[in-house]
């Protein structure tokens, strides 16, 4: 797969073919996007098809090839809206607190991604499927600096006089670790009777070890 390909922009980054700007075409657009979740979630991304998710949202398979090239587009749009999601409960979190009072700003975040990770499967089912080749590894970089930037903006207290690259590096850092660490604490969750005491000491254990690090950074 390469930039040249239709379904790639110059970049290489794969985007939908058009993007509805009619409100019958967004809501069938939408039931695309859901039904793709559903069918995700359900038997996973190699045995993800169109078929399946055409049928689940009651279109014809043109349709969905009339917006998407493939299912790796599908997907990389699937995670454009659970970033786009984030992007704005990060804003609302933010504005909620002072600017210098970073690490609750921090900690209400890495809660709601808790959440999300933990009541909503999708989330993480889409954030495997986008490890899953280096074009939706390349989207998937690209969708994630619109949280990355947000980010920088509320960790800027920290350490101001730090270049932008450096924060912006802290910034990833602080992303790519908490979701990977949330994987671990839902991947061998067992909804048992001491599952929420086993998630939430794991959710605890995430903030003190970002925030610690992040008041070591600001220190040194």
């Amino acid at each position: 797969m390469s930039a040249s390909d239709p379904e790639t922009t110059e970049d290489g980054l794969l985007v939908p073919r058009r993007r509805p700007a009619q409100a019958r075409s967004r809501e069938r657009y939408e039931r695309i996007l859901k039904a793709g979740r559903e069918v995700l979630v359900e038997v996973g991304f190699e045995s993800f098809t169109f078929d399946e998710v055409a049928r689940r949202a009651g279109v014809p398979i043109g349709t969905l090839y009339q917006f998407f090239a493939n299912k790796y587009v599908l997907i990389c749009e699937l995670d454009r809206q659970d970033t786009a999601a984030s992007v704005a409960e990060l804003e609302r979190f933010s504005q909620q607190v002072p600017a210098l009072q970073w690490p609750e700003v921090l900690s209400e975040f890495i809660d709601h991604l808790a959440r999300l990770w933990r009541e909503d499967p999708s989330r993480r089912a889409v954030w495997h499927a986008v490890q899953s080749t280096p074009a939706t590894r390349q989207t998937a970089r690209h969708t994630e600096r619109e949280m990355i930037d947000r980010l920088i903006d509320v960790l800027a207290p920290l350490n101001p006089q730090a270049p932008v690259e450096v924060r912006r590096r802290l910034a990833a850092f602080l992303l790519h670790t908490g979701s990977s660490v949330l994987n671990f604490a839902v991947r061998d969750l067992d909804e048992g009777e001491d599952a929420d005491a086993y998630f939430d000491g794991v959710v605890g254990e995430i903030k003190r070890m970002l925030i610690a690090y992040l008041f070591a950074v600001a220190q040194a």
